[in-house]
């Protein structure tokens, strides 16, 4: 018979793949296809590798508590081993983690906390802080801390980098990941380049906003990749090269995975395969290109391989309709040069100047300047809100906006059709018009009103 004792025996040794179809190259272009490991995603290799050092070094005790910030994936590593060692979990994950992902932490019967992306890494209700304080409050508890944990780093320079070089017999040129915590770029970058005596170039992908590629740390749509910090587990020495991707090439490239190469992943594979394509067109066919695909797509039904979500937020092509949502915005008589919103510190007061400056009745709260990525639209304010706030003394001019928010005005992408414009101010004053996953302009029924006047 052969089987195993443990499922977290099943960790590790994932396949290599030729991507035959989405990198248009005369070099050799395989895919390391992580979400084989039993958990689904790469992070099964650094969760074994942490609580077996937590548990030489004492640091978690049996019956003890793992508290994890995790955008899901760590989490579900860290579960599997917590449910064979007799472990209780707790993450702690963005709002922008997908519902799906969420309910998979449940299921492995973790408890989960979610916290605002719109907040900084110091604030005390981001992902960062609260789970600190979860581990300093619960008795017994250890936080992995992914982002500092030297085992990450190492469990892929001991496992994956070896792999590596064993399923290509050492003839890797090149190898590309995301760069999130850093822990699989350094480990693997550095065994490969210890093994081939430096001559394996590593590529770090990053999505746009992330400060690997020079940004700020500006919020972006793709999950569990890219940082608004530097974690102590990424050595920047590893990398020859960092390559920005935007969220609407890490999408498209991650629907192109599926319907080309058969291959059912995330953005942040689609992110890393984008870049991948990008320097593979540049070489030869001695070659040799490794992508590593951290994590499969069930977990993203919801979202990227959503057709509604991916309309709703500008990420698909012209619309073949007579008339759709760019056309309306083109119309308005006396469009904006800029989008008029609030931040989330301004005063109400302020705020109710900008409206009347501008006579309009609702503006969306961004964190950045316009045109912000969606994941900064944090929610909006009205001018009815306020109005009922103020009289009824629940609001005062001096209070910052981000107390009185309400949800975010609904998205409308600038290539949906007419009709579906109609049904969203149907239902609500004034929608959010997107493009590629970023603001582009505030929609009102005034807006629809003439433009339908107009064709008339």
């Amino acid at each position: 018979m052969h089987f195993l004792d443990s499922i977290t025996d099943a960790i590790g040794n994932t396949p290599l793949v030729r991507l035959n179809h989405v990198a248009d190259s005369s070099a050799t272009v395989l895919a390391k296809v992580e979400y084989m490991n039993p958990g689904g995603s790469t992070k099964d290799r650094i969760a074994i590798a942490m609580v077996d050092e937590a548990e030489r070094s004492g640091k978690i005790l049996p019956g003890g508590t793992i508290v994890e910030p995790t955008s899901g994936n760590t989490g579900v590593g860290l579960a599997l081993v917590a449910q064979q060692r007799g472990y209780h979990c707790v993450f702690v994950c963005p709002d922008k983690v997908s519902e799906d992902k969420r309910s998979v932490l449940r299921a492995y019967g973790a408890e989960v906390v979610v916290c605002p992306t719109s907040v900084a890494p110091e604030h005390p209700q981001s992902y960062y802080s609260v789970s600190s304080s979860l581990a300093r409050d619960i008795p017994g508890a250890w936080k992995p801390d992914q982002y500092t944990n030297a085992a990450n780093p190492r469990a892929h320079f001991e496992s994956t980098g070896p792999e590596i070089w064993r399923q290509t017999d050492g003839r890797i040129t090149h190898f590309v990941a995301g760069i999130g915590t850093g822990g699989t770029i350094t480990g693997v970058g550095r065994f490969l380049k210890q093994a081939s005596e430096g001559r394996v170039r590593v590529i770090g992908a990053d999505p746009a906003g992330s400060v690997y590629s020079g940004g700020g740390g500006r919020p972006y749509l793709v999950e569990g990749v890219g940082e608004d910090m530097w974690p102590e587990t990424f050595d920047p020495q590893i990398c020859d090269q960092v390559v920005e991707v935007s969220d609407q090439d890490s999408f498209a490239t991650t629907r192109a995975l599926a319907r080309r190469e058969g291959l059912l992943v995330g953005g942040s594979a689609g992110l890393a395969v984008a870049a991948a394509a990008r320097v593979a067109r540049t070489l030869g066919p001695d070659d040799v290109m490794v992508v590593l695909l951290p994590d499969g797509g069930r977990g993203y039904l919801s979202k990227i391989f959503n057709d509604t979500w991916m309309d709703a937020h500008g990420f698909t092509a012209e619309s073949t309709s007579e008339s759709c949502v760019k056309d309306i915005v083109s119309s308005k008589q006396d469009p904006l040069s800029a989008l008029v919103f609030a931040k989330p510190q301004q005063t109400v007061a302020h705020t109710i100047t900008q409206m009347r400056r501008h006579g309009i009745s609702q503006l969306p709260v961004l964190m950045e300047r316009h045109p912000a990525s969606l994941a900064e639209v944090i929610g909006s304010v009205t001018e009815i809100d306020l109005l009922a706030g103020l009289s009824g003394g629940t609001i005062a001019p001096g209070d910052p906006v981000l107390s009185h928010m309400s949800a975010p005005l609904p998205f409308l992408g600038v290539s949906q059709p007419l009709a579906t414009a109609v049904g969203v101010l149907n239902q609500h004053p004034a929608a959010l018009v997107t493009d590629r996953g970023k603001s582009k302009d505030i929609l009102t029924r005034q807006d629809l009103l003439g433009f339908l006047t107009h064709v008339g």
